[in-house]
């Protein structure tokens, strides 16, 4: 390269001529120094007898011969100029061209280095390409050569797959690192705070995401049944549980404590809400069959898709119930609005107001309910559980569990129509007959606590909740209730022998909250 080239010359020192070198001679000077020159030049060369010199030239002594030689005579005409200008010996001429030739030379130079530098900024952009190529394309094969080691000396999948995972990231910080050292400091600092603020920026929005799927948690997996979650165990199963959800109680099938004893053939549970605890279970994850409790889920669906104003007109499909059904009362043509429905289906626990809610629900299909019933099941995790009608008459096919109808409840009181309904003991629903007349019917709670039939133990309050009977799911009943502190609790038993049993168990569970 001419760079180079340039270099490895090393020129010499300039020499100065006396004081000032040629160069620097002023400009009204440089003429009277070539005369002087030549005069110089012919009296050398003049014969050494000649006794008179020429016109307008000093005689010089003869013991001074050799001082002659450094050039004293000047013409007459260039005196003035001759008295400014130091005589320059002559061994110094040699060195004074020598400096120009170098002077030149450096002149030449700094241009080829000028050019030298637009070709190398030309090129860097190729150079640096090339580089990168280069060191890929080394990396590719050191990771490449791994390989074929790796398969010769480790047959199993998983160092494989992590050896690979390695080399990965050991070329990808290796090239980072690259990156980071071609750029200029400022540069560094400005990458460096992107890169911290993206990170961070990263971390916060999986933290968001985390909390927001904690508190809007469709859950399509049980939470502990060891049969239906993966054939886990009871102990994995809760813990496959305790990481789906934050905000639900959650425990095993059974948990006992203090000196809680229920009769024989009953399944239950208490929950307190507040501390996200299960109390006490007894077959929590076993399948049962919930009768009217299924109601909770006809409510549900009704808050969450209706509209409480609009008016339902009773078909004869409404009315084809068992014979001994509870019911409201209505009749073929009544305009009864979907809130006095709602009043009717949780106070009176009423089968025709079930019936009519799922049709108005369900656009007019009763099979389409059904499927909304399922579907909300699985929305809220209760995946134990399987419906066939809105009413909880008894099928086979038609089964949940203690802990599902928790799931229902717990959903349930988060809209407030459902839990002012909960809590009435009294209710006169109010409707228009198929002739235009207006009728007044009296609903009595089949909930004995909020009738007054049954007293809860001291400082409980128990604001409300479902009832369910048949002759083959027993009696049942899930209860919302306060402590003495206003803290929170659901309480569920099913398949009691009797109406006594199931609060006299009752009572048994809701003596443990305070």
């Amino acid at each position: 390269m001419k760079v180079r080239n340039f270099l490895e010359k090393k020129p010499g020192p300039i020499k100065l001529f006396g004081r000032l070198g040629s160069n620097d001679l002023p400009n009204q000077d440089k003429s009277a120094h070539e005369d002087a020159k030549t005069a110089s030049e012919e009296a050398e060369d003049a014969p050494k007898d000649v006794k008179a010199p020429a016109d307008g030239v000093k005689t010089v002594p003869k013991e001074d011969k050799t001082a002659s030689k450094d050039i004293k005579a000047v013409p007459k005409e260039d005196k003035t100029a001759s008295r400014d200008i130091k005589a320059v010996p002559k061994e110094d001429k040699t060195a004074s061209k020598d400096n120009k030739a170098a002077s030149k030379e450096n002149k030449h130079a700094l241009k080829d280095i000028k050019a030298a530098l637009k070709e190398v900024q030309a090129k860097a952009p190729v150079i640096h390409k090339k580089h990168e190529t280069d060191s890929t394309e080394a990396a590719d094969e050191v990771i490449a050569d791994a390989a074929v080691e790796d398969k010769s000396e480790i047959t199993d999948k998983g160092r494989n797959r992590l050896s690979a995972v390695m080399g990965t990231i050991s070329n990808a910080f290796e090239n980072t690192v690259r990156f980071m050292r071609s750029l200029s400091p400022k540069m560094l600092l400005t990458v460096t705070l992107i890169g911290i603020m993206l990170v961070a920026a990263t971390i916060g929005l999986l933290t968001a995401l985390i909390l927001h799927h904690a508190d809007n948690l469709p859950l399509t997996a049980p939470y502990s049944n060891k049969e239906l979650v993966y054939q886990a165990s009871e102990d994995t199963a809760l813990a496959v549980s305790n990481a789906l959800s934050s905000d639900l109680c959650v425990g095993k099938d059974n948990t006992s404590t203090g000196d809680i004893v229920l009769k024989e053939g009953e399944s239950a549970a208490l929950f307190d809400l507040e501390d996200k605890e299960v109390i006490f279970a007894k077959n929590m994850y076993e399948k049962i069959y919930p009768a009217s409790i299924t109601k909770i889920m006809t409510a549900i669906l009704t808050l969450k898709y209706g509209n409480m104003d609009d008016v339902v007109t009773i078909m004869w499909r409404d009315l084809e119930l068992e014979s001994g059904s509870q019911v409201v009362g209505f009749h073929i043509g009544d305009q009864v609005t979907v809130r006095e429905l709602l009043h009717g289906l949780l106070v009176h626990s009423g089968n025709d107001a079930a019936m009519a809610l799922a049709r108005y629900v369900g656009g007019g299909s009763m099979n389409s309910f059904v499927q909304m019933m399922n579907d909300e099941l699985v929305q809220i995790g209760a995946t134990g559980s399987h419906f066939t009608n809105p009413t909880g008459l008894q099928d086979s096919d038609h089964y949940t569990t203690v802990y599902d109808i928790y799931l229902m409840l717990n959903e349930a009181i988060k809209y407030s129509d459902f839990v002012s309904i909960m809590q009435i003991s009294v209710y006169n629903v109010t409707y228009t007959t198929a002739s235009g007349e207006t009728k007044f019917v009296n609903l009595d709670s089949t909930d004995h606590y909020l009738t007054g039939e049954i007293k809860p133990p001291k400082d409980v309050v128990v604001l409300g909740g479902k009832t369910g009977t048949t002759s083959i799911a027993g009696h049942c009943l899930a209860i919302v209730s306060q402590n003495a502190f206003g803290q929170p609790y659901i309480s569920i038993i099913v398949g009691a022998q009797t109406t006594e049993d199931l609060y006299e168990d009752m009572n048994v569970l809701l003596s443990e909250i305070n």
